[in-house]
């Protein structure tokens, strides 16, 4: 049978086009495959460009080490310590030597903080005078020393009381005023182991009739730095002591000075233990000298020297005028040195226009 003319040789175009997409679609998954493996390869560059770095052309290079375990490595921590700038400056007013009582902080607060001058950013508390008395409850002052009445059914914790209020105010510069050497009281309870005392071998009395620590005893140094501390641990930020000095009115030819050298020597003694027994403490450690050893020079009888104190203390007060401040100032610091923090604060009497820098108002009487 003979087909039908035109289609006898027809074999369809559906085979060849199929063929043609099978390689195409190996060679895209092949491309696929290539640029997948491809990828372990691609580097970038500095500038942020990419290329390829095949295996053969990094043989011979070191391979970078592993980056460190910083979690245990040791870190060289430095602390940078803040410098030391010194005592703040303060502006203090001194309160009469009484026990304190909270009466005494409701007046003194109204004249710092409500609505008085606001001049004052520091307080003087007289904690202990110069015949002994002790105006707080110290657990090493002789018998007889305390005293922390005003009368009669007073309660005993009000004076703890009452320094709590000035030692816990936020701001407030709380200054410890203590009779160092002069002390009636208990240089009379124990003569040989603290009392000064004259050639005949008795207790040494001054033209106005006191009594004074000997700082070449261990007693009284001891005794002296037993209640520093214990001023120190009610909070107060400075212990300024007064009456630092061998006596210098009466018959001192009469003193047994009870050594051989110098007496600022004995002076320097106590000022080492008083640092070594305030150095657990954060309290400064000042002392009071007349105006005259800071602008004349050393007084050998009281045993006072400026270039000895300067630099072991932080402070060094004097009673003056305004008008000399200055010039007190300077030789103060001239004497502490180029590296010495000491810094000279006046005392000025009650109404006394308040000079630049720290000062002392005194209590009136």
């Amino acid at each position: 049978m003979v087909g039908a003319k035109g289609y006898s040789s027809y074999r369809g175009r559906g085979s060849k086009w199929k063929i043609l997409m099978a390689v195409i679609l190996v060679l895209v998954i092949a491309a696929a495959a290539s640029v997948i493996y491809m990828q372990q390869y691609i580097v970038y560059s500095a500038d942020g460009r990419r290329q390829i770095v095949l295996p053969w052309e990094t043989e011979g290079e070191e391979e970078p080490a592993p980056p460190e375990d910083l979690s245990e490595a040791p870190l060289d921590v430095v602390v940078q310590e803040p410098e030391d700038q010194g005592p703040k400056e303060t502006v203090a007013f001194s309160l009469p030597a009484q026990p304190m009582r909270q009466s005494a902080w409701g007046e003194f607060s109204t004249l710092v903080f409500g609505g008085g001058s606001g001049t004052y950013n520091a307080v003087a508390i007289r904690l202990k005078t110069a015949n002994g008395t002790i105006y707080f409850d110290s657990a090493n002052a002789v018998s007889g020393a305390v005293d922390i009445v005003n009368e009669p059914g007073d309660d005993p914790e009000e004076t703890a009381l009452a320094l709590g209020l000035f030692t816990a105010r936020e701001g407030l510069h709380t200054i410890a005023s203590m009779a160092c050497l002069q002390d009636f009281k208990a240089a009379n309870a124990d003569v040989e182991g603290r009392g000064l005392k004259n050639t005949g071998g008795y207790i040494f009395y001054d033209g106005n009739n006191s009594l004074w620590l000997d700082p070449a005893k261990p007693g009284a140094r001891e005794y002296v730095c037993a209640l520093a501390k214990e001023i120190a641990e009610l909070g107060f930020d400075e212990l300024l002591l007064t009456d630092f000095s061998y006596p210098t009115v009466g018959k001192i030819n009469k003193i047994n000075y009870n050594t051989d050298v110098p007496l600022a020597n004995n002076l320097d003694l106590l000022l080492g233990d008083l640092n070594t027994a305030l150095e657990p403490y954060d309290i400064l450690l000042s002392v009071e000298v007349p105006e005259a050893v800071i602008a004349e020079g050393p007084d050998t009888v009281a045993g006072l020297d400026l270039n000895r104190l300067a630099g072991r203390v932080d402070r060094i007060y004097a009673a003056t005028t305004p008008e000399k401040v200055e010039t007190l100032s300077n030789l103060v610091s001239q004497a502490a040195g180029a590296d010495g923090k000491t810094e000279f604060v006046p005392e000025l009497a009650a109404g006394s226009p308040a000079p630049a820098g720290s000062c002392l108002i005194l209590a009136e009487g």
